[in-house]
Parts: C-alpha cells; structure tokens; sequence
C-alpha cells in the first residue's frame, strides 16, 4: 500500500535529487481514495478484502459511504429506482440483504425442477404452494422479481431448466401483485373507477410478463387525442375541446360542437390511423389486450369502445357505455342529461368505425329485438366482467392446449376476484385445476366454498372432493418413473435419442425429441383416429415425444423423423422443463431428464459428432422447413 517517490540524497530518474520521502494510498484525500474504489473493474470482493487492510481504508468503505452504494448500483441498477435520490442508507447492509436474498431465490428455483418434474408434462402446470417459499422469504418483493429477471436476462442458451421455473415465478408473483392493485380498483367509489384503468389491469394479468403500464397507455392516447386536436383546430379553430388540458374534467354541453369531436374522432381513428374491428380472427385473444388493441390498430367492440370512450371523454364529450348482447355499445345523450329514453340516445359503434345507429338500428346488429333493459349504461365493473367474460370463452373454445388452458386459468381468476361468488365458473375452476392435476388443496377450498353457497351442488361437488382427496393419497405415495436405457434388448430398434433436433420428412415441421417409447403406446382409439395403420411399420416402431417450433408437443413415428442437416433452436416454452442447453447442434437434457434416460446423452452426443462435425460447411442444408399448423397439443401419425 505504500510507494517510494524519490527524495534528496537520491538520483531520479532526470538527475534531480531531492529529500527521501514515502507517500501511502492512504494519504490521498477521501474523495480521491473512493475515486479511485469507485472504479468499475472492482467488485464487492475487492472492496471487502481492500476494507480489511486497514482503519483509514475501513473507513474509506463504510456502509453509508460513497463505495458501497456504488457497488449497489453496479449490481442491481434497476432497484434504483425504489430509492429516494441521494438517499443517505446503509449501502452495506442493503447490499449484504440483496445478496442473501439472491442466494436463497437461486437454490428455490433450483430445486423446484427435482420435485415437479415429474407432474403433468406440457400443460402449463402451476407450481402451486411452492411459489410460496420465495414470498416467505419476507424480503421486499422488488429483490425477488430482480433476482427473477436477472436469471432470465443471462445466456439465453444456457441454465434453460432454471429460467424456465425462474419464469413461472415471475409470473405468479407478478399476478398476485396485479390482483391487489384489483381489488384496490373495485373498491374506489364508482365515479372514479376508469375503464380503460381496469381495462389495463386484466391485460396486465393475462400479460405479467409484458411491459404494460397504464402510464404508456395514456401516453399513447395522449398522442391520438393531439391528433384529433389538430383536426378539429382545421375545422374550428375556438372549439372549447382545444382548451382542454390533460386530466382536466370539462364537458362540452352544446351537441354541435359534441358533434365536431366525434367527426374528428371518427376520421382519426378509422381513417388516420386505420383502426378496425377484427372480423376475420374475432376469438384471438390479442383483440382484448389494450396494449396489442394499440399496437395492431385491431379490436373487438368491447376493447374499441374503451379506446373511444376513453378518447372522447378527453375532448369533453361523456360517452356511456351499453353491455347490448353479443355486440358491445356506447350511448351518446342528444336531450338534456337525466333522460333514460332508449330513443333519445344515439348509439356509437366502435367495432363499425364509429357509426351511429338508432335504438332500431342497433337490433339489427344482432338481428332479434330486445327489451329496454340492454340499451342502459353500465358501470366500470360490469365493462370488466364483460371484457373478461369474452377471454374466459375464448378459453373455453381453445383446443386444450397449454395456452388455452392458461387463459382460460387466468381469465377465471379475474372473473372470481371481480364476482368471488358465482358458482358457474367457480366450479368450471374446481373443474379445470382438477383436470390439469396441480393444487388439489385448493381445489378442496374452491369446493366447500361452492357447497356454502348452492347446497344443490351437492352432487358435482362429492364427486370432485372424492377424487380430489384421492389425488392427494396418491401424492403422498408417488409412483417411481420409469428409467429406459438404450441398452436394454426391448429398445435396440430406437435410432434416436433426447436432446436431437428433428425435422419430420412429411409435415416439415422442426422439432427436439424429450421422450421416446420403444412401441406406440397411445389407445387404440387415438391409433386409429391418426391412421397409424398408414405407416409402413404401424405402430410396431418406436414414436418420440418431440416439442415443436410452433409451440404444440407432439408424438412422431420413427420412420417419419430424420435429423436436421441444420441445427436450430426450438422456440418451445416447454424447452426449459427438459433441457438444461442449446449447444448450436443438440439440446443438454436437465438432470431429471438424464435420470429418467441414462445412457441416451452419450449417443446424442456420439450422433452429433458423427452428423455435423465430419461435414464440411458447404455441405450443410440451410433451408429451414416452416412449422407445421398442425393443431396444438395433437400427436400425429408419423
């Protein structure tokens, strides 16, 4: 720590001498010396062992000091944001708390693929109470979706199995925290309930790990209502609607000049900007989601009414909402306020850009009439149920896939959160989890709450408790997998092994094999649904659990598959339960997968080397097959 610096009596290196003197790092100032420990090369390790040299150093490096928050920030940038500006703490301790919490995240993540690996393969389990050990942890929630998201934004191609459940928790974790600001919402007084916030709010939760804030919502609206200003400052330069600020509360009165903003309105959203109703894809999901509502300029009636009510209502002019059947409205007052009138409202159609209907108009639309009762306003929380009623039969009509499933999990949460007692879609939730196998505890509670509530369930919900109850004594005794090995007599015939990326010779489809049996060992009806008899060697060949580029998991013949001449990742949500890497030719198969095929990673390994590394790179097919449309989830004859 010290340095000799020439003196008198001593030659230097330009001939002067001068008196013998040593100076110390630790005679620099302070701010000079945490300079100089600020210096990004050096880590919290550094720093500890430098602390340790001496008081002056030790002092230099004190929790409250410059160093350590330094270090802080260095390691965990985005938690600055939960700190006040030049906040005076104990950097020290902060940074001793986050590392802790880190290391405690880490080892949970890990050991969650040992104990579910085994449950219900590719259909969007939840993982239930263990998302719970991470929330026990009592540490603030910002330190475990940054350790969350710091797993996640490391290699992409490596430690697949742990960021495969690190996501799971991110997701849950960040639902429960959108279901609080939900409840929060329902319970504000009415008239400050804003349907494009709670709008916001369920796309949050189908969509937690999107970057979907009210804020940018605003902010986006804030840019077409500037657009529709333009427009109405051509056409009348000193409407009141040009005066009005963000956030403020006036209404235009006089209908002429309402008037003038819905033309404006009308002529930015569907000429402008090309906003229209989805006609073509009504049941995609994304018709729902405010942020993709935005972003594809596509819609149902329900989210494009939130859109333009929201919009008018920033120019000054009151639209209402009408939950009219299968054809979601707006009203739009012509007397003075107060009449309940069906005809003296006009009605807004913002699935049909913007056009504006009579009472009798609007039955056309759905064509049967129907009673007064369906052209009233309704409230922000029936928009809600009813945005969310449409993704919950979107669910509902999915193929049972993983994502259909998920939506159909999530939808139903924010219908329950929203009216916790209806016992039609509480038992179609008792119904789902216990089909999909993942939290029978729960399931057991979501039943007696439904008994509770309509004792005439007692039939549907004996059954469920029954099973249920059977589901978990077979929980406390799990059945041992079965472990294949290559070697056995009864598996000679399987060329193929885990971790190989296929490609199937008819459909073309692109695919990495997780599972493999030495016969087809699906029903017979499913044999002969698929035509397996079309085969050359029918079902008596081995068939593979393969994942597929479009995200379905299927089950191909062996004769129908043949390695990829081209290598290429598989975009596969479920990639990460089974593979612990992508290494450019194969995927590493996780521990549990090794476990249950132990000697199939060494001929992977043997296949690849024989395959791709004996090539030369003019030989190697670049073509790169389309995925296949195949249905989802749907194994199919090979």
């Amino acid at each position: 720590m010290a340095t000799s610096v020439a003196g008198e009596g001593q030659p230097s290196l330009n001939g002067i001498t001068c008196n013998p003197q040593t100076k110390n790092l630790t005679d620099l100032p302070t701010e000079l010396l945490e300079h100089i420990l600020c210096f990004p090369v050096l880590k919290h390790v550094d720093i500890c062992n430098v602390s340790c040299c001496c008081k002056r150093l030790h002092d230099v490096c004190h929790g409250r000091g410059k160093v350590w928050g330094h270090q802080y920030k260095l390691r965990w940038p985005r938690l600055q944001r939960f700190y006040r500006q030049n906040e005076c703490c104990d950097w020290l301790r902060e940074y001793k708390t986050r590392h802790r919490v880190g290391i405690q995240i880490r080892k949970t993540v890990e050991s969650i693929s040992k104990r579910f690996f085994t449950e219900v393969p590719c259909v969007g389990q939840v993982l239930g109470d263990s998302f719970a050990e991470i929330e026990s942890l009592g540490m603030p929630e910002h330190f475990c979706e940054d350790e969350l998201l710091f797993i996640l934004n490391s290699d992409k191609r490596k430690s697949l199995t742990l960021k495969y459940y690190a996501k799971k928790i991110l997701y849950f974790l960040r639902q429960q925290n959108i279901l609080k600001s939900l409840k929060s919402f329902l319970v504000q007084p009415v008239e400050q309930q804003s349907a494009l916030a709670g709008a916001v709010l369920v796309d949050q939760y189908c969509n937690p790990l999107a970057d979907v804030t009210l804020s940018s919502i605003s902010a986006q609206l804030d840019e077409i209502t500037e657009k529709v200003k333009k427009m109405l400052r051509i056409k009348n330069p000193s409407h009141p609607s040009l005066r009005i600020a963000q956030g403020d509360c006036f209404i235009v009165e006089d209908f002429e000049l309402q008037r003038q903003v819905v033309c404006a309105l009308n002529s930015v959203l569907y000429e402008q900007l090309q906003f229209k109703g989805n006609e073509f894809d009504y049941y995609n999901p994304l018709n729902s989601y405010i942020h993709q509502v935005l972003l594809r300029r596509t819609g149902i009636p329900i989210s494009l009414s939130v859109l333009y009510m929201t919009l008018a209502r920033k120019l000054g002019v009151q639209l209402e909402p009408v939950n009219f059947p299968n054809h979601f409205l707006l009203r739009w007052c012509q007397k003075p306020r107060g009449s309940e009138d069906i005809y003296d409202f006009v009605y807004i159609d913002a699935f049909g850009k913007g056009k504006q209907l009579t009472a009798k108009e609007c039955e056309y639309l759905i064509g049967h009439q129907v009673t007064a009762d369906y052209y009233s306003a309704i409230n922000t929380t029936e928009v809600l149920l009813r945005m969310v009623g449409n993704l919950l039969n979107i669910g509902k009509r999915g193929e049972g896939n993983e994502k259909s499933y998920q939506l159909l999990r999530d939808s139903l949460d924010l219908y329950l959160t929203i009216n916790p007692d209806n016992v039609q879609y509480l038992l179609l939730q008792a119904r789902l989890y216990f089909h999909l196998g993942i939290w029978p505890e729960k399931v057991l509670d979501i039943l007696q709450h439904i008994q509770a509530l309509d004792p005439s369930q007692h039939g549907a919900v004996g059954y469920l408790v029954q099973h249920t109850l059977e589901h978990i004594q077979h929980k406390k005794h799990p059945v041992t997998p079965e472990v294949k090995k290559r070697s056995a007599p009864e598996h000679l015939e399987v060329q193929y092994s885990v971790g190989l990326i296929m490609k199937h010779k008819r459909s073309g489809y692109n695919c990495v094999i997780y599972g493999w049996d030495p016969k087809c060992t699906m029903s017979q009806e499913w044999i002969t649904t698929m035509r397996v008899h079309q085969l050359s060697n029918g079902a008596n060949q081995p068939f593979y659990n393969v994942l597929v580029q479009d995200g379905t998991c299927r089950y191909a013949a062996q004769e129908n598959l043949e390695p990829h001449s081209s290598p290429l990742e598989i975009g596969h949500p479920e990639v990460g339960r089974y593979f612990s890497e992508f290494s450019d030719t194969h995927y590493a198969a996780n521990e549990e997968l090794q476990t249950r095929y132990p000697e199939d990673m060494d001929e992977t390994l043997g296949t690849v080397q024989e395959l791709y590394h004996r090539l030369t790179p003019g030989s190697v097919n670049q073509d790169q097959a389309a995925a296949s449309d195949q249905n989802n989830h749907q194994a199919m004859p090979m």
